[in-house]
């Protein structure tokens, strides 16, 4: 069960990594879905779109994009995004574990104190606790995490206290800020998944700390 647990963790994080090298869009999705043009024009249009950038330019090893639409390209803009700001959260929470604990229950019998680390927590959730975060999860996604209609993808600005502050930057200045978000989203997926690799692998996920020498405690 561990293995079974362990694999597909394993394959999640691979898939989210995957969608982290798409090149992201600077687009009006509304806008230009009503744009015809031809597959190749498509793509040529997608290789200079805000994100593909040196080292790796342009980059879809997986083909998602051959022949793709506006739609298509929208869909996997927003899918990165929300994969990125996932995996933002995950390594915080992640190295913030190590330090902090919530108080009470998860499952009205276990304390989060008692619940280990990375991925040894999944054994101590229970039912419970896992009906807890899918439920969670399930109501962000159907009433709170909602794409604002016709603006770029990833823009939730239902519930950002600071629309207002977004709006007066200039474009250049919102531009610049959506591409720092999409290399740090990127970053993440990469790192949690290498916290994962390196806890299944020798149980040290922290890379970093061995690298410098600096001691920590896991689980």
């Amino acid at each position: 069960m561990v293995n079974s647990a362990k694999s597909a963790v394993l394959a999640v994080a691979c898939a989210a990594g995957a969608n982290g090298f798409m090149a992201p869009s600077a687009f009006n999705g509304a806008a230009l879905a009503t744009r015809t043009k031809t597959s190749t024009a498509m793509k040529m249009s997608f290789e200079n779109e805000l994100g593909a950038q040196p080292p790796l330019g342009f980059w879809d090893p997986l083909y998602w994009l051959e022949n793709a639409d506006q739609e298509r390209f929208d869909r996997l803009r927003y899918v990165e995004i929300k994969h990125g700001r996932i995996c933002m959260l995950a390594v915080l929470g992640h190295i913030t574990q190590e330090n902090v604990r919530l108080p009470g229950n998860l499952n009205f019998e276990t304390p989060f104190a008692e619940v280990p680390n990375g991925l040894g927590a999944i054994s101590k959730m229970g039912g419970f606790g896992v009906a807890q975060i899918v439920v969670f999860i399930g109501f962000l996604e159907l009433f709170v995490m909602k794409q604002k209609e016709g603006s770029f993808p990833g823009d939730m600005s239902r519930v950002n206290p600071f629309e207002k502050q977004w709006e007066a930057f200039s474009e250049e200045t919102k531009l610049q800020k959506r591409a720092i978000e999409l290399n740090n989203g990127r970053a993440a997926q990469m790192g949690i998944f290498a916290m994962v690799i390196h806890e299944i692998l020798n149980g040290q996920p922290y890379i970093i700390n061995d690298i410098l020498g600096t001691s920590y405690n896991w689980p």
